[in-house]
């Protein structure tokens, strides 16, 4: 089975988020949306993101034909709307990625204090430069798939715990560039080493 790593061109992108592209035509399914809560509560326990790459051909602008990697672009913003860390995540055909919420997303956060509760984004790309790069211009693809576990309010002595799928959601030109893009660049270039996650374990 061919794999490959595309590259991709400012145009480009800018025809996918305008929604010309191919591969952004199937009601944006690339752009995926979670939260978190309870996060670093005493006695709560961790939540869980998990990231698959389905390994079915994408069509897209620089792809050819076959099954490719991808990569996640996740962005992590507390829920009073600021970034704090953001990271980009490559996934093999038919491969699981699986993150920690206290450990990969929440654990560096770009003014240190660490969210107790937010929300994830997750955008499924080409491969762009490192060859995940989420402070860059990247290329979405309909593809990636993810699930994450949630720490609802405490019952009794014990917090439950639900999982459900990352929801879709539409992505404007605006929002990529403005409140992705741009504040993953500041965040990590501003930040010291601080505001960059991690991708877990698995892949």
């Amino acid at each position: 089975m061919k794999r490959v790593i595309p590259a991709i061109s400012l145009a480009v992108l800018q025809l996918c988020l305008l929604g010309v592209c191919a591969s952004a035509q199937n009601g944006q399914d690339w752009y995926k949306l979670s939260y978190f809560s309870n996060n670093g509560v005493s006695g709560a326990p961790d939540a869980t993101v998990r990231i698959d790459n389905p390994g079915s051909s994408v069509e897209a602008v620089g792809a050819e034909s076959g099954d490719v990697y991808l990569c996640a672009m996740i962005y992590v913003f507390d829920n009073d709307q600021q970034l704090t860390e953001c990271c980009g995540c490559l996934i093999t055909p038919d491969g699981l990625r699986t993150l920690s919420v206290s450990k990969d997303l929440t654990s560096n956060p770009l003014t240190g204090v660490v969210s107790n509760n937010g929300v994830i984004e997750m955008v499924s790309t080409l491969p762009n430069n490192e060859p995940c790069d989420p402070t860059t211009n990247w290329e979405p693809v309909v593809a990636l798939r993810a699930w994450a576990s949630h720490v609802q309010n405490k019952v009794g002595s014990a917090y439950p715990i639900t999982e459900t799928p990352f929801s879709g959601a539409t992505l404007s030109e605006g929002e990529a560039h403005d409140n992705l893009i741009d504040q993953c660049f500041f965040a990590q270039r501003l930040g010291s080493g601080h505001g960059v996650c991690s991708c877990g374990t698995g892949d």
